[in-house]
């Protein structure tokens, strides 16, 4: 019998220098103790991040580069917790990723988002923005254009699929993700696995009402099927958020039946 999956890592945090934290208690010590606090060994640190280098950026990200994100190093050291150095960068609507190629080895993990599609103008375009079918389309087409790059796949996540930022409203969620088609996700999927980039269970998609279960769970059902690793996030940005992920992690696990031999490979630390 395989070995029920641990939750043993966090592969996607934030600290006060995301813009959307700016919250003085998310340190890098406070986060560290949250991994302590519940036991685990892997903890990546993925502040937003655009870098100078790749111009044209939205008025938001151009802030948040590289110089502002490396604040947070040095990372506190703990003999229990393994403190990787990441970040997270943005995919522009035309594909354009914010980490230029010659910075992946600045950091020991990049999770790269396909779904925020909340930002009209920088990762949606206006004409696509109203409408459900464009955004279930859209879905497919950044993703595709993500694993399409020449890109160090084995140190990269996908982020939140399933992220509820993809839909306009609450009341269409659901049915936007029902019209992904399952075949598009089951070749992109294939192609993920065979490349070896990680599949993000995220907090804030596994935090799914009932209404919504079927239509979250799918996503992930298939990626499974077609042979993808998964990693945890939390995707925190406040210290009050900690404490609800274990039981969120934990359902998500039962839901997706998943065991050791689910779990992407963590990085090494490299930085």
């Amino acid at each position: 019998m395989k070995k029920r999956f641990v939750w043993d890592h966090d592969l996607h945090i934030h600290s006060r220098l995301s813009s959307c934290s700016n919250d003085p208690g998310q340190t890098p010590e406070r986060l560290l103790a949250y991994a302590k606090e519940n036991g685990l060994i892997t903890l990546c640190l993925t502040d937003h991040y655009w870098d100078s280098a790749v111009p044209d950026t939205s008025l938001w990200y151009a802030p948040q580069n590289f110089e502002h994100i490396s604040q947070s190093r040095p990372l506190p050291l703990d003999p229990e917790v393994n403190f990787l150095f990441g970040c997270e960068t943005e995919l522009r609507a035309d594909l354009t990723l914010g980490i230029p190629d010659f910075r992946f080895k600045d950091f020991d993990f990049v999770v790269i988002p396909t779904t925020h599609l909340h930002m009209t103008g920088h990762t949606l375009s206006r004409e696509d923005a109203a409408s459900l079918e464009a955004r279930a389309r859209l879905w497919t087409e950044r993703l595709e254009g993500v694993l399409n790059k020449d890109l160090p796949f084995r140190k990269i996540g996908i982020a939140h699929l399933a992220c509820p930022l993809l839909s306009p409203t609450k009341e269409t969620y659901a049915t936007l993700l029902d019209m992904i088609p399952a075949e598009d996700m089951k070749r992109l999927f294939a192609k993920a696995a065979s490349l070896g980039v990680g599949i993000e269970l995220n907090s804030a998609d596994m935090d799914f009402c009932e209404n919504d279960a079927e239509a979250v769970l799918r996503i992930f059902r298939i990626a499974k099927q077609e042979g993808c690793k998964f990693y945890f996030a939390s995707d925190a940005h406040h210290p009050d958020y900690l404490p609800r992920v274990k039981p969120i992690f934990e359902r998500t696990i039962d839901l997706l039946e998943l065991t050791e031999d689910d779990k992407f490979a963590i990085p090494s630390k490299t930085t």
